[in-house]
């Protein structure tokens, strides 16, 4: 995130702290930080262990997305084709999920200056697009089938379906740990439980076919289950794209930063406070702190406190005297 500070303030100073992959170097302006390293304590990096879940996700839906198109093609069932068309979707996803954790790690460079981190938002926000996409074309091809129903071999769609259920839903649970805490992985583990939630739905319609042989039932149960994975996918496509355009991560308060900053000892004011995503786990921060006698820890003392209360790893402080905070550009709060 590019920002323009006024250099005609007294000093400023970075917080170093090791990321996946690389390292942001701070700068020293008069402050020794040679041993100022909060670390990523309290931060959680569920990407960096979750390489072989997105590898046996994106191997095992592959493979079952050709079962589930051989024997939808066979067996007549709408709904068995839908949700192999979006397994492949899903499968995509996951890809593309996996590739941002494997970018995640490289190195900074002299053009990305933080990195490849913010990929992993990138992946998140194409999962829900993939997903929405999917839904919609699972949903045409359900009210074209009302027009012209045609007869289903349920017992080939049981057992594909019931198949689908213990392969989305086993893979799903590889990622549940990590889904509070990346979004990355959240969105992989939404496509993966939104297609088991899809198998049950297939599982019960063919049954409910060869109970009453009632073709409508295949189109209605995908309309239904559409409408739930839409519900599941839509506050997915609002995070990620809240990150994508720098919003401060959900689950850190902006207020309460300023309020934390604005406590410390000697501080008399705090501008130009900004807040954003390095990624889906990492989490970034700007702030002025204006004081007439700053001590000699006191931007360690503020990078701390954003690290332990707040999880926020990487945090640029600039101190300002009085004098030079009256003439600070930044310092009116709709000035970016």
């Amino acid at each position: 995130m590019p920002h323009d500070h006024d250099h005609d303030h007294v000093h400023g100073a970075a917080c170093s702290h090791d990321h996946a992959g690389g390292s942001h170097a701070g700068h020293d302006h008069g402050h020794d930080h040679a041993s100022h390293d909060h670390g990523l304590g309290g931060h959680s990096h569920a990407p960096a262990s979750f390489g072989a879940a997105f590898a046996v996700g994106a191997t095992a839906n592959g493979l079952f997305v050709v079962v589930q198109i051989v024997f939808g093609l066979a067996a007549g069932s709408m709904a068995l084709l839908a949700d192999g068309l979006h397994n492949l979707g899903d499968v995509l996803g996951l890809l593309a999920a996996w590739a941002a954790v494997g970018m995640g790690r490289w190195l900074p460079t002299a053009r990305h200056t933080y990195g490849y981190g913010r990929s992993s938002i990138l992946a998140a926000l194409a999962n829900a697009v993939i997903l929405l996409f999917g839904c919609g074309a699972i949903a045409l091809e359900a009210v074209q089938r009302f027009g012209s129903p045609a007869p289903v071999a349920t017992g080939t769609v049981m057992w594909v379906a019931a198949l689908g259920i213990l392969v989305n839903g086993g893979t799903a649970l590889l990622f549940m740990r990590g889904s509070k805490d990346d979004l990355n992985v959240r969105g992989a583990f939404l496509h993966l439980a939104s297609d088991a939630l899809v198998s049950v739905g297939v599982v019960a319609a063919a049954f409910a076919i060869r109970l009453t042989g009632w073709a409508w039932i295949d189109p209605v149960t995908s309309l239904v289950i559409v409408a739930l994975v839409t519900w599941g996918t839509w506050g997915l496509l609002r995070h990620s794209t809240e990150l994508a355009l720098d919003a401060v991560p959900r689950g850190v308060d902006p207020a309460a930063v300023r309020s934390a900053l604005a406590a410390l000892p000697e501080v008399a004011e705090v501008h130009d406070l900004h807040i954003w995503a390095l990624s889906t786990t990492e989490s970034a921060a700007t702030a002025h702190l204006v004081t007439a006698s700053p001590g000699t820890d006191l931007v360690e003392r503020a990078c701390a406190l954003l690290q332990d209360r707040f999880r926020i790893g990487h945090a640029t402080v600039q101190i300002e005297a009085p004098d030079h905070a009256a003439r600070c550009r930044l310092r009116p709060a709709e000035v970016v």
